[in-house]
């Protein structure tokens, strides 16, 4: 830990884990909060749970190729519940808006959040608005906060993983991030690079229906692939093993790495999770992720193991194998 807030504390890696349990997991610990899901899940009742989560978001720039900061502010939320399995039912969003922002911008981004809730057919119950001074607000700042239902049968938690589990992902990585790293560099290419954002429920629920003692899901977005990997695995206390080869990146993103020096494994995404499923349920779940729109490119990546515990391993195109960290440092800020 440093003396002073960084932007690598927002990163998604190492130090904004750090940041969660050095300063906010020891003055709030609970049994709840101390799993370090995605969202909440407890029992409100005989046989109902509910899933609850809250996510805030900061991109920059407001609007790019596939989306908005709209957008991403309903995904982010209902991803963050689908990924426990709940079906996501109620939003509540705050608005820190900066003095000057145009009332067109403002009025696009409440369209583009009304659209976004339409499409993963959730309802945006309650808000609230504050107005800060020119200056102080990079134009807006947004944070929704979500309630699903969990169905009775089913037990999703990032510590669930087991040896001999299969690793599969919905479709290829690195588009989101890439997308707002060449806008802000300013560069072009002549393929259609834009965000991957999209509600992940709706392939969740096929997928949970085919697969239904899937043990774990995680969505790949601040920290990438490998960051994602890595929460699974120090939460399970298992290892990870994933192949090189078998993670399908977008084209155009892959370009855009190699152009500036990036590991796409780093690299933010907004459509694209992680699903961890016994081995005798795993080509289901993949036959369902790809009857999904959201998940043609649906690959099996790895599997769990009880070797390295606590850490991911890749198996590269040459055969060899390395230990893939979790995201140290700053690689991409205001991303999400």
């Amino acid at each position: 830990m440093t003396n002073r807030i960084t932007l690598a504390h927002g990163s998604g890696g190492r130090m904004t884990q750090q940041l969660i349990r050095q300063v906010f997991g020891r003055r709030f610990s609970n049994p709840m909060l101390d799993r370090m899901n995605d969202a909440a899940v407890g029992e409100v009742a005989a046989g109902a749970r509910l899933a609850f989560s809250i996510d805030g978001h900061v991109v920059s720039p407001l609007f790019f190729p596939g989306g908005s900061i709209g957008d991403i502010a309903v995904y982010g939320t209902v991803n963050d519940l689908a990924m426990m399995g709940a079906r996501p039912l109620w939003l509540a969003a705050s608005f820190v808006i900066e003095e000057g922002l145009p009332m067109l911008d403002l009025r696009r981004i409440a369209d583009d959040m009304a659209a976004a809730a339409e499409r993963a057919g959730v309802w945006l119950v309650a808000g609230d608005t504050k107005v800060v001074e020119q200056g102080k607000g990079d134009g807006v700042y947004i944070s929704v906060a979500g309630v699903g239902a969990v169905p009775p049968h089913l037990h999703i938690d990032a510590a669930n993983a087991r040896p001999g589990d299969v690793i599969l992902i919905n479709g290829p990585i690195a588009a989101h991030g890439m997308t707002i790293m060449t806008l802000r560099e300013g560069l072009s290419f002549e393929s259609d690079l834009q965000s991957d954002a999209a509600p992940l429920n709706g392939i969740v629920a096929e997928m949970l229906a085919a697969a239904p003692h899937t043990r774990a899901m995680r969505d790949a977005t601040r920290g990438g692939l490998a960051t994602a990997l890595n929460e699974l695995a120090q939460a399970a206390g298992a290892g990870m093993v994933f192949a090189q080869e078998a993670v399908p990146v977008d084209a155009a993103a892959r370009a855009a790495c190699e152009l500036l020096g990036l590991d796409p494994l780093y690299v933010a995404n907004e459509g694209a999770f992680i699903a961890i499923t016994p081995p005798g349920e795993a080509d289901a779940a993949l036959a369902a992720l790809r009857s999904h729109p959201l998940g043609r490119d649906a690959t099996i990546i790895g599997r769990v193991t009880e070797a390295h515990p606590g850490q991911v391993v890749m198996e590269t195109a040459l055969g060899a194998q390395r230990i893939v960290a979790t995201l140290s440092g700053d690689l991409l800020p205001r991303i999400c």
